[in-house]
């Protein structure tokens, strides 16, 4: 990753929008698809890309989420290496063959004949009472389907270069940005060549009471928790996973090996949610460094409702994560 300190002031969706651009500019073979692309797309997102790559680099489609799936893989045997925004992270079921088996599983079906780089863009998470069909957060199934990889960015730093990381990659990205944070502002390395690895976890906040394992939208709770509980004497120590596939065993067992107690916490529901297997793995790996069971604070096995009201309730606050660890610390 560069180390050039120059920054600019961007929105997390802008950020984004700056790592597409300049990796256009870089590869002829880097192109982009989805609904409305061509006029900006959802939240102008794509603003002013039509206009310097044209019509044949900044493809519009239709409402077919399938059809877009599956124009992504045939483009990426073909040697091109697109980009298709779902716009929702929810319709990737209406994909799901494509991303799931295509994408995944096409390159190793076919002896690796070719590559299949592509990156499939699907928001995820509550946005503001978006609805139960509009507010899922789906990373799991990345997981489980073994040749995607899975990226989560937290910040607008971290939405470029993992975007940037994204496109260069010669396999198939799932890239979940937070629905949430699309207008979040923060700064952001200007550097062509900002680029942040897979696999590398980045500590948010360092701590010596309890390993929070988190990551996307659930990383400025957590530090806001942390904040609070600091001044009760518990020192949270925040680690941004930044991509689940891959993970980064490492930062999170050597944490927990430091603090002895850990909790994941994630917008996504608790029942066979990413924590689910992050536990397990702890549990496994560094069980005699434990003095707690590892606690797991998620979002609520409900459907989300279409009311910002309600829909609060059904993912975790900072005020959730600061009572599960004044409860981990009193085991």
């Amino acid at each position: 990753m560069s180390t050039d300190s120059e920054t600019k002031i961007l929105t997390y969706g802008a950020a984004m929008l700056h790592a597409i651009a300049e990796e256009m500019r870089l590869d002829k073979d880097v192109f982009l698809m989805g609904q409305m692309v061509n006029g900006g797309g959802r939240f102008k997102a794509e603003l002013g890309l039509a206009e310097e790559f044209g019509d044949a680099r900044v493809r519009n489609t239709n409402i077919n989420e399938a059809f877009m799936a599956g124009c992504t893989v045939g483009a990426a045997i073909a040697g091109m290496k697109p980009i298709v925004n779902m716009r929702y992270g929810d319709f990737a079921l209406i994909a799901a063959d494509e991303i799931y088996h295509k994408l995944a599983k096409w390159r190793y079906m076919h002896g690796g004949q070719f590559v299949l780089s592509a990156v499939v863009i699907l928001p995820y998470g509550s946005s503001g009472g978006a609805g139960p069909e509009h507010s899922s957060s789906l990373e799991v199934f990345g997981m489980h389907f073994p040749g995607l990889k899975v990226v989560m960015p937290s910040t607008p730093a971290d939405a470029k270069g993992l975007m940037k990381t994204a496109i260069r990659d010669p396999n198939p990205v799932l890239f979940h940005p937070v629905s949430a944070l699309a207008f979040t502002r923060g700064p952001v390395p200007t550097q062509a060549e900002f680029l942040i690895p897979f696999g590398q976890a980045a500590v948010r906040r360092s701590g010596t009471s309890i390993t929070v394992v988190t990551y996307g939208s659930m990383v400025q709770p957590s530090l806001d928790a942390a904040t609070h509980l600091a001044a009760e004497g518990i020192e949270l120590e925040v680690i941004d996973l930044r991509t689940l596939v891959p993970l980064d065993w490492e930062a999170i067992m050597s944490s927990v090996r430091k603090t002895h107690r850990a909790m994941v916490v994630h917008e996504a529901v608790r029942t066979a949610g990413p924590g689910a297997e992050i536990a397990a793995r702890i549990q496994e790996e560094v069980f005699f460094d434990l003095e707690a069971p590892v606690s797991r604070v998620a979002g609520k096995d409900t459907i989300k409702p279409q009311t910002v009201r309600l829909e609060a309730h059904c993912i975790p606050s900072a005020s959730d994560i600061e009572q599960a660890a004044r409860q981990l610390m009193a085991i």
